[in-house]
This record gives C-alpha cells, structure tokens and sequence, in this order.
C-alpha cells in the first residue's frame, strides 16, 4: 500500500475552533529507523498496530498490521523503547480530513498537521491554520522526534 502525505506545522490555535470530528491519544516507539525505512509500535485508545514504512519523501510504502494491545505495550517495554505521546485530532476541512498532532512531554509545544493524498498532485485547501510545509524535511518524520526525547 501506497501512503501520500503532506505535512506541515501549525501557525496559529484558530484549528481549535475548526470542525473536530474526533481525536485519540497516541504513544509509538520505533524498532527500526532509517532514511528510508522504519518499523513502527502504535498504540491507541483502543488498538495496537505494528507498521513498516518503506522509502521517503512524499509517497512511501506502507504495511500496517493489528496487534494485542499487550503484546504491544510488553515489546516497548522489554525493548525499553523511548515514546512518542501526542494527541492526534481529526480536523475537517472542506472535503479533507487533517490529523493535526499534539505532541507531549519533552515535544510540548509542537503542533503538526498531515493530509493524506490519493495522488502527489492533488489539490487542496490550505486551512488558514498551516504553517510551514515540512513534509520534505526528515526532522520532522516522527521516527527522527525520537530523538528529542
């Protein structure tokens, strides 16, 4: 499966009084993580997911796959992986669904807004809340925020 993502940071809070159609709170820890490859653990309100992300740049492979919940939890744990938290929020905007993140704990502060696209061309509405794209820069891909835990 083919994932195409655009990223962006936030400029401003007025996404707060946009159209939420709901949110989850998030922890993920990465086993793998290279430029062009990483291989995630995800955890939400109510499932688990193991992830392989192949390639980098705008369109990248993607295989995600269900996980018990505690089988989850005991690989972060026994791995001792560090944790992203964030609070992810599905905004609507027009015909587009954003996940807007908010990231916790060391990452406080850091607003990032990402659309997935069915082709790299599409068109799209820039809510008035974007900021910056970053979709390019690899600062920004969660597998590297890791890193300023």
């Amino acid at each position: 499966m083919k994932e195409i993502e655009r990223k962006f940071l936030v400029a401003n809070d007025s996404w707060k009084t946009a159209k939420c159609i709901g949110q989850r709170e998030l922890k993920q820890a990465y086993l793998l993580r290279e430029a062009d490859r990483s291989v995630r653990i995800r955890v939400t309100d109510n499932m688990a997911l193991f992830t392989i992300k192949l390639g980098a740049g705008l369109t990248r492979s993607e295989f995600e796959y269900e996980i018990p919940i505690d089988e989850a939890n005991e690989m972060i744990e026994e791995a001792k992986l560090p944790c992203l938290h964030k609070t992810r929020f599905y905004i609507q905007n027009g015909n587009d669904t954003w996940e807007l993140d908010v990231f916790h704990g060391a990452l406080d502060g850091l607003l990032i807004a990402e659309l997935e696209l069915t082709e790299e061309a599409q068109f799209f509405e820039k809510p008035n809340w974007l900021g910056e794209e970053v979709t390019f820069d690899p600062a920004y891909l969660n597998s590297n925020l890791i890193d300023r835990l």
